[in-house]
């Protein structure tokens, strides 16, 4: 069974059941700054999960295109994929474990025809925060499953979280017996041999998780449900891996055509990054230094030393996109809208990192061959090959990790940190435009610190001024006077305004003008005797205009979930806070 059929299949059987089909959201969140990627199907719906009514109802379907790259590295075996698309359907507040359970029983063994012998569950073992889910075992029985093949475990396996926080609830798996061996006697599905494959999971959203760890009731039970369709389609298909479905033969196919190097690995990590890098492309997003640009500039250039181990031309590249378009634009037609887009961008990124990649493999064997005695290559090389010749420090990781090195990365990190505490000019960096070294972090941190300290202001109060700033790739830092420690509702308000303001998506003018008239027109400053008589204001809407050398962010929607991490004494009267901008 074609993927697409068993997606029509889906959508139309939770339709007879009184769900809306809804449409599946970019792989980049619209108007959720705290993560980089639609990263589940039920992200774009957090706020209906919590309460607020859905203009369709209260039943929804659909297929959501999800990008995850916790396991990006792990990618090259037989599962791993970092995009993915998964089939769900909710209820929010409307039915829940019984009415759930049965629905996917009877799709999976009535629409999909898989046998019930063919079908274990598990379910929710129970403990201090929430009960054993005898329930769920119950409406398994009740809709035909045998006690024998009904598992419980803890929260490492049967509870479900997007987050650190958020809803969530206890959860039933459904797995797809393969028909192998047992590993040993007490093989069951949660040990990971290979015997068992998850294909569907429903989530009874029952509580919300906080930043303290505590758990609390939602207004209403929701029910959140995802199968996975690449996994759905190889069983069903009979395949051992997605990457024999018809959804990567194509590319597969070409892939082995082209190759002078024989490397499944490396295949598997062409055919998927492409397609990864093909979505967020065609979803908008850009190869960049910061955030979700860094992610997609890392997917495209893994793929391209891939390319380069099985020797196959570059240039080919343009062929695998249409390839690729071709067999995917019925699935996903703005492939086929937006392909020059995609070559475009995916093509352009490969000619910056080629030469890069051809000096740092050289020079990276030329510190390997250096090596007598010791497997372990140190943070030095990583950080020189990094600083000399651009060279990624995760593709110097990959490298060391094929030829059998370890790597420091803990004398990297010291040394990459030591790296960005360049001199620090204090006022007279302020006043020749602030930034030690500019790179979109370092950017994205100077346009941050002008919104708080706006919020300051409201919270804390007028003479709240600037003080001083630093700011480097991991962090800004940020000195303003105040005469006492600040309240944990102080900051809680401080990083609200900031965040508020970051998803308005707030535009960042610039404007120069004489310095007495940008005095007048309202424009704070630190050290105006420093400024010249022509000055730079940068305006962030209706909420900072200050006078700054720049550089600064086009939108306050680029930069990301703002989070105070430390708040102390820097000097007497003067307070400095410590922040970061969220990443992934």
């Amino acid at each position: 069974m074609k993927a697409i059929e068993i997606r029509n299949k889906y959508l139309n059987f939770f339709k007879n059941h009184g769900h809306v089909v809804i449409p599946s959201a970019p792989v980049i969140p619209e108007n959720d700054p705290s993560v980089l990627f639609n990263t589940a199907g039920m992200q774009p719906l957090i706020p209906y999960l919590m309460g607020k009514e859905h203009p369709y109802g209260k039943r929804l379907t659909d297929y959501q295109k999800c990008i995850r790259t916790n396991d990006l590295d792990s990618v090259g075996d037989e599962t791993h994929h970092t995009f993915f698309e998964m089939l769900g359907n909710w209820s929010l507040g409307d039915y829940f474990k019984e009415e759930s359970i049965q629905m996917s029983y009877d799709f999976l063994t009535k629409e999909l025809g898989i046998p019930v012998e063919k079908l274990s569950v598990t379910c929710f073992a129970g403990d201090e925060d929430c009960a054993r889910d005898e329930v769920t075992a119950s409406c398994w029985k009740k809709a035909g499953i045998p006690e024998e093949r009904i598992y419980y475990f803890g929260k490492d396996d049967n509870w479900w979280i997007a987050g650190e926080t958020g809803p969530c609830g206890p959860d039933t798996e459904m797995f797809y017996d393969t028909g192998k061996p047992k590993c040993s006697p007490e093989c069951n599905p949660s040990c990971g041999c290979g015997k068992y494959v998850e294909i569907w999971n429903n989530v009874f959203m029952e509580f919300y998780k906080d930043e303290n760890g505590k758990y609390s009731k939602l207004k209403q039970h929701n029910v959140d449900t995802g199968l996975g369709l690449e996994r759905m389609t190889m069983l069903l298909e009979g395949k051992e891996t997605p990457f024999e479905t018809e959804l990567f033969a194509p590319i597969m196919d070409k892939l082995v055509e082209l190759q002078k190097v024989d490397n499944i690995a490396s295949r598997r990590i062409v055919a998927e990054h492409l397609r990864s890098s093909m979505m967020i492309v065609s979803d908008g997003g850009r190869p960049s230094n910061l955030d979700r640009g860094y992610v997609l500039r890392r997917l495209i250039r893994r793929m391209i030393r891939h390319m380069n181990k099985l020797q196959i031309n570059l240039d080919e590249l343009s062929t695998l996109i249409d390839i690729n378009v071709d067999n995917l634009k019925e699935m996903y037609p703005d492939l086929a809208k937006n392909k020059e887009i995609i070559k475009s961008v995916i093509l352009e990124e490969k000619e910056k990192f080629v030469k890069t990649l051809v000096n740092g493999e050289r020079e990276f064997q030329k510190e390997i061959n250096k090596l007598k005695d010791t497997k372990k290559l140190s943070g030095k090389v990583v950080f020189k090959l990094y600083d000399t010749y651009g060279f990624p420090p995760e593709v110097t990781k990959e490298l060391a990790k094929e030829s059998g090195y370890e790597i420091d990365m803990k004398e990297f990190e010291e040394l990459f940190k030591a790296h960005q505490e360049k001199s620090r000019a204090g006022s007279e960096q302020k006043f020749k435009g602030g930034l030690a070294e500019q790179n979109e972090i370092t950017i994205a941190y100077h346009t941050a610190t002008h919104l708080l300290n706006a919020a300051l202001k409201q919270v804390i109060g007028e003479n709240a001024h600037q003080r001083g700033s630093n700011i480097t790739v991991d962090r800004m830092r940020f000195d303003f006077n105040c005469d006492h420690k600040m309240t944990d509702e102080e900051k809680r308000k401080t990083e609200d305004l900031v965040n508020k303001w970051i998803q308005e998506g707030l535009p960042v003018t610039k404007e120069e003008m004489k310095k007495e008239d940008a005095i007048k027109s309202g424009a704070e400053c630190m050290f105006i005797e420093k400024y010249p008589d022509i000055v730079t204001v940068y305006t962030i809407g209706d909420v900072s205009k200050e006078l700054c050398g720049g550089p600064h962010v086009n939108n306050t929607k680029e930069l990301g979930k703002f989070k105070i991490k430390k708040e102390e004494s820097s000097s007497s009267g003067v307070r400095r806070i410590k922040a970061v901008l969220i990443k992934e």
